[in-house]
């Protein structure tokens, strides 16, 4: 009976001593980041970690990388990373891991397990992680970059969803959050509110950022300026989806203004019928200007755009008048791509013209087509006059004959008073209708034809210099 105690005595001995032996520990993970900012361009990180002693692992062990959750807690670990039964027997060990794509959070730490024997290290410092679902820059507003409330009104921003065709808006992603910041210098910002969208009540500039922590990130959008408009009318702007200037032969551009109640388009001053939304889309060039009814008050806006994926001046006046023996140099400036030069003298190509510049010296109508070669295909051209200088006359006449006899047909008047002087030249009818108001008079009054049977018409001129000097008189019409 004694001989049976002690056999079971060692056996129980034994065993107790074989479970100890197969105990190892495992140390602290040390972290080959400081933080985790994981996309999916990049997804990868490491941890080193000892443990002993490496004869105790079971030859069917298993390493396993777990992640706490965003409070560091691992009561809902995740297993981020197994390793092949058996493939790590050698200490210290470093091992690989991925971010799943919900990780989102200050705090997180991972800590190391193994299966054979079972031994779990304690979790590792925290550390920022987060998985950066969207990383490229998006649009707020359209991509308008004004807009303007009414005093005691807000105007709200939105991250636009889908936005433009090349923008990957932020809220096709549910799981993301967003803080929104205003500007407070050139390079500094404040922190506003967190959201989808803000409600703007006071003036300045604001954008957005996807909240990805301490983790740097390409999230961010376009700038927007919001002003406030205290009464009556105020003034914003007009932006254009393809630029301004813009190619038309790659197809139209869209014009958008301010978000309002109601729009009226107006195109070279004439209103466009049926046009009455925020939007415009358009292939012609133009000068544009939208009115937006905002409740409690009104804002305009305007754009000159262009449709030749260019830009191109000269530097000639509209009209230019040369003395006897004067020649005009005109150079045209261009943003063209190998641009090519047409010149033109009275709607006739002059052929030897072919460079930017042309050194005019006729009396006539001179035009220039800039056409760009590579890129967008387009054209714009450029039109200018020379003349005869102005008649030198002494007086002002107060009598002229429009007959169309080139005798005295229009109103000449001395040169310190006509074009290139800033004279303030006002004709009047005789009951007091302004039919001349120019401080660029060209002695080319009247334009159209006066048309009267037995009275001689009179009108009336005030002329007025730059010094305040003025001149009344009349003229009278004869045939």
């Amino acid at each position: 009976m004694m001989r049976n105690y002690l056999t079971i005595i060692v056996t129980f001995l034994l065993a107790f001593t074989n479970s100890v032996n197969a105990q190892i520990v495992i140390s602290t993970p040390s972290l080959g980041f400081s933080q985790a900012c994981a996309s999916e361009s990049f997804n990868m990180y490491y941890v080193t970690f000892t443990f002993s002693p490496e004869a105790n692992l079971n030859a069917s062990n298993q390493f396993i990388i777990e992640l706490s959750d965003e409070s560091g807690s691992f009561s809902n670990a995740t297993t981020v990373y197994t390793s092949a039964q058996g493939s790590v027997n050698t200490s210290p060990a470093t091992l690989g891991f991925s971010l799943p794509t919900t990780t989102a959070g200050e705090t997180y730490k991972v800590r190391i397990k193994s299966t054979a024997p079972e031994a779990t290290s304690t979790g590792s410092i925290s550390f920022p992680a987060y998985y950066k679902l969207q990383d490229e820059p998006f649009s707020i507003n359209n991509l308008i970059g004004t807009a303007v409330f009414c005093s005691g009104s807000s105007y709200v921003l939105t991250i636009d969803n889908p936005g433009g065709e090349n923008n990957d808006s932020p809220l096709q992603y549910p799981s993301l959050t967003f803080n929104w910041y205003k500007e407070t210098s050139q390079t500094t910002s404040v922190f506003v509110a967190s959201g989808e969208t803000l409600s703007v009540t006071e003036p300045g500039t604001y954008f957005v950022e996807t909240d990805y922590g301490s983790c740097t990130s390409e999230s961010f959008s376009n700038r927007v300026t919001v002003s406030e408009a205290s009464s009556g009318n105020t003034t914003s702007s007009i932006s254009s989806s393809q630029g301004n200037p813009y190619c038309s032969t790659q197809g139209p551009t869209t014009l958008s203004a301010i978000n309002g109640n109601s729009y009226k388009w107006y195109k070279d001053g004439e209103e466009i019928s049926g046009e009455n939304d925020q939007m415009l889309i358009t292939n012609e060039s133009g000068y544009y200007e939208v009115s937006i009814d905002l409740g409690d008050c009104t804002a305009s806006a305007s754009i000159d755009l262009e449709n030749t994926g260019f830009t191109s001046s000269i530097d000639a006046d509209e009209t230019n008048m040369l003395e006897e023996g004067e020649t005009l140099l005109v150079t045209v400036t261009t943003t063209a791509n190998i641009p090519e030069y047409v010149w033109y003298f009275n709607g006739t190509i002059i052929t030897s013209a072919t460079g930017n510049s042309y050194e005019a010296s006729a009396i006539g109508n001179y035009k220039v087509v800039v056409t760009q070669t590579v890129g967008c295909n387009a054209s714009t051209e450029h039109n200018f006059a020379i003349t005869e200088p102005f008649p030198n006359v002494g007086n002002i006449p107060n009598l002229i004959s429009p007959n169309g006899d080139n005798i005295n047909d229009t109103w000449v008047i001395p040169q310190a008073y006509v074009s290139g002087t800033n004279t303030e030249v006002i004709i009047m009818d005789a009951y007091g209708k302004v039919v001349l108001k120019t401080n660029d008079y060209q002695n080319n009054w009247p334009q159209d034809e006066i048309n009267f049977k037995n009275v001689n018409p009179v009108y009336y001129y005030i002329i007025t210099t730059p010094n305040k000097n003025t001149k009344k008189g009349s003229i009278t019409i004869i045939k």
